[in-house]
């Protein structure tokens, strides 16, 4: 397929986002010795940032090449607007904001505790096979941005914050990622890249469960354990926080919170319902300031500005993307897409491949598998990983996750899910 000169320019673009990422720790260096313009090279040191900056150049070359025809250089850019969807991106928003709230911090980590309690294990250990195991399951429920954004909070005020060596924050962050994109595939409605296809393919949550669902389980669970075990040592010299907090705050408030947590879960697909539901919560966020911490608005802002980048700059690359998929068969496609997850987010990749016709079940399968199974590769890969990135990343040295490390990371959990979905 011949591609337009905007579709040439978009898929340019594309690329140098990608590249602009594996750089960031440049920026971050130049941040250093020119204090003078700090500000603007740790700007463009933010991974967030960067999909967002190449959109808006995208938007720039749209406006130009509108320039003198009836339509206009300010209709071109609203209705290419008007054509992306970009529910997700403020769905992440809102999701976020909530989700890392003192009340459901406190009340997801009770359960994580009481759940570690059961593990012949010390408590760090336990605790920390917990964080890595059992919230991405429950990714499947509360949606795989609200399990990122809880495991790695709690992941931070456990370990990341206590001085953690630099090979176990690598490997917990590559981990998280992995077991995250997995482990919100037991329904048809908390991943993104099941999200994309579950209507047009008519996949049921019973469907996802006894198909894919019970394969990410074992998957999830092995990658969590041979983590702990192998860091086993690091992990039983850190003291786990207190929970006496949990005193002070009331249960009719916790409720609150995970009311409206469910709800924003419920009205995913309605911004105007979800966002009204997180204009309530900051209401009364702001009505009751001692029953919170510091809300995380900045990190989700920044988020959100990634999500709406990639949604911005993915609008120009199906023409690309979709022959390609077109082309493999079933067990290629699998092995494929998780390649290409890696460059793209998963739920791009599964949509694309919704549009193509007549597609056999095997190849349904092996696109979906494929795609959450490369979602912890890159921070791009999966639209969760900004949220957990923006969290952690302060830790690291020059506050900035190595995308070379985090590849290198993840490349093991990967692997061990290659094998389970692919021999279970």
């Amino acid at each position: 397929m011949t591609p337009t000169p905007i579709q040439a320019i978009g898929a340019a673009l594309f690329a140098i986002a990608i590249l602009h990422t594996f750089s960031v720790g440049f920026f971050a260096r130049l941040a250093e010795k020119h204090p003078a313009h700090a500000g603007l090279w740790q700007l463009f040191a933010e991974v967030e940032f960067v999909f967002g900056f190449w959109a808006g150049i995208l938007l720039l070359f749209i406006a130009f090449a509108a320039i003198g025809t009836d339509a206009g250089a300010f209709h071109a850019v609203t209705h290419y607007l008007d054509e992306r969807n970009y529910t997700e991106p403020l769905f992440v928003l809102a999701i976020m904001i909530v989700a890392a709230s003192k009340p459901v911090l406190l009340f997801a980590s009770g359960i994580a505790r009481q759940t570690s309690r059961l593990l012949p294990a010390p408590p760090p250990v336990a605790f920390y096979f917990t964080v890595l195991a059992v919230v991405p399951l429950l990714s499947s429920f509360i949606t795989e941005p609200a399990a990122m954004a809880l495991a790695a909070l709690i992941l931070k005020d456990a370990y990341y914050r206590k001085g953690m060596s630099s090979r176990l924050m690598y490997a917990t962050l590559g981990v998280l990622f992995v077991n995250i994109s997995i482990g919100g595939t037991l329904t048809n409605f908390a991943a993104p890249p099941v999200l994309m296809v579950a209507a047009t393919w008519e996949w049921s949550t019973w469907f996802m469960l006894s198909n894919i669902g019970w394969r990410s389980a074992i998957a999830v669970l092995f990658n969590a354990a041979v983590v702990s075990l192998i860091f086993h040592k690091e992990l039983a010299r850190f003291e786990l926080p207190g929970h006496s907090e949990r005193n002070e705050i009331p249960a009719a408030v916790t409720a609150l919170h995970l009311i409206l947590l469910f709800l924003i879960v419920l009205f995913s697909h309605y911004p105007r319902v979800f966002l009204g539901v997180l204009l309530l919560f900051m209401a009364f966020a702001h009505a009751y300031p001692r029953f919170q911490e510091r809300l995380i608005l900045r990190e989700g802002l920044m988020v959100s500005c990634f999500l709406g980048g990639l949604v911005t700059l993915g609008g120009q690359q199906s023409w690309w993307l979709q022959p390609l998929l077109s082309q493999m068969d079933a067990s290629t496609v699998y092995y494929g897409a998780t390649a290409l997850t890696a460059i793209t987010d998963n739920a791009a990749l599964t949509y694309l491949g919704s549009l193509v016709q007549d597609l056999s079940d095997e190849f349904k399968y092996a696109l979906v598998t494929g795609a959450v199974t490369g979602g912890g590769l890159t921070v791009i890969a999966n639209a969760p990983n900004p949220a957990g990135l923006t969290i952690l990343q302060g830790y690291f040295k020059g506050g900035a996750v190595n995308p070379a490390g985090l590849l290198a990371n993840a490349l093991p959990p990967t692997l061990a899910a290659i094998l389970v979905f692919r021999l279970f």
